[in-house]
């Protein structure tokens, strides 16, 4: 047999080209991710109530925060902070509801919808009533009230699932028993609350980006950072739980452990992100739809992108919320409401159709 016939008996396109070529298009779809989230969040920053030319923008970043301008303190003290904090929000929720979709087998698990954002609503809640505090420094008593029931929630899911073999209906289920608990909870605190406490905790419960500032960014950026390093040595097991349990406690993995792990992590980052902007929905749902619509179920392209997405749709729902009156900026938990509901009932017709 001659070299022209072994190369002409070759497949077109061998194993080993097919996945790298499906690896290249995903990496692209990252770098698409990135340059549409900085497109975005420029866009973001420019626009207001002061709207801003995209060469004045670029002027007053360039020229740092230390500036005497009126665009100065526009810039670098009231929007660049609220776009970052965008950033960091909807990238936690984006992360969580893709890890715990993954986990719970489910495309409809978020922290939203399982009751994780509603018991760190309840904490946040709780501490705006009572003054609590750590330390004696005020505003880190929110944070830290809402990661210990948002903790608290996810141990009991993760308990009630522990006795139901880690069902991934009996999941589902003890999520929707938490979410009504804590929301139940969340009214007995508004109940409670004098009109003036009242006024903050139902305006906190909306979720605005009006009290973003630098420190929500930096304290909810780091939480977020390290929850993503914690994740990326569990991504080759989450991707062998994503075809089932047997299969993954097959190769050696202690799943149960694992979805432990990984609830944690979620209520840190959920609690990360809803401490300062308040409760946002249905960012954690769409992202990682949209994220397993374009690269599939390797958790090594899909968590990563369902960060992206996740901050891509809060940045963008921040860009709405400006323009749907102008002079007034809407609630951004209300903008994200009203995408998710029709997104979600699209989904649910879809499913409901499939045999």
């Amino acid at each position: 047999m001659t070299e022209r016939s072994l190369i002409a008996s070759r497949p077109a396109n061998p194993p080993e080209g097919i996945y790298s070529q499906l690896s290249g298009r995903r990496k692209r779809l990252l770098w698409l991710g990135l340059v549409s989230l900085f497109l975005t969040g420029l866009i973001d920053i420019s626009t207001g109530s002061s709207p801003l030319s995209f060469g004045e923008l670029l002027q007053t970043l360039l020229a740092g925060p230390e500036g005497t301008a009126l665009n100065t303190t526009i810039v670098w003290q009231l929007r660049l902070p609220v776009t970052l904090t965008c950033f960091v929000v909807g990238a936690s929720l984006g992360l969580a509801g893709g890890l715990m979709q993954t986990l719970l087998a489910n495309p409809l698990a978020s922290p939203y919808t399982l009751g994780i954002s509603a018991a760190a609503g309840f904490g946040a809640g709780f501490a705006l009533l009572t003054g609590f505090s750590v330390a004696g420094i005020h505003w880190l008593g929110i944070p830290v009230a809402a990661f210990v029931t948002a903790g608290l929630a996810s141990l009991g899911i993760w308990q009630i699932g522990r006795l139901q073999h880690m069902n991934a209906r009996s999941l589902i289920l003890a999520g929707i028993v938490v979410l009504f608990f804590f929301q139940a909870l969340q009214s007995l605190v508004q109940y409670l609350a004098a009109p003036e406490v009242l006024q903050q905790i139902v305006f906190w419960l909306f979720g605005s980006l009006l009290k973003a500032n630098w420190t929500s960014f930096w304290v909810s950026g780091l939480i977020f950072i390290c929850v993503f390093l914690a994740v990326i040595p569990r991504v080759w097991k989450l991707t062998a739980l994503s075809v089932g349990d047997d299969k993954a406690q097959a190769l050696g993995i202690k799943t149960s452990r694992l979805r432990l792990e990984i609830f944690l992590l979620c209520s840190l980052l959920t609690a990360g992100a809803v401490s300062f902007v308040g409760t946002i929905g249905f960012v954690g749902l769409v992202a990682p739809h949209l994220a397993r619509m374009l690269v599939g179920e390797d958790q090594r392209f899909y968590l990563p992108l369902s960060a992206l997405m996740g901050a891509l749709i809060l940045t963008a729902a921040s860009l709405v919320s400006k323009l749907i009156v102008p002079g007034t900026i809407i609630p951004i938990g209300i903008v994200t409401s009203l995408v998710g509901v029709p997104f979600l009932l699209y989904f649910l017709i879809r499913e409901g159709g499939r045999p």
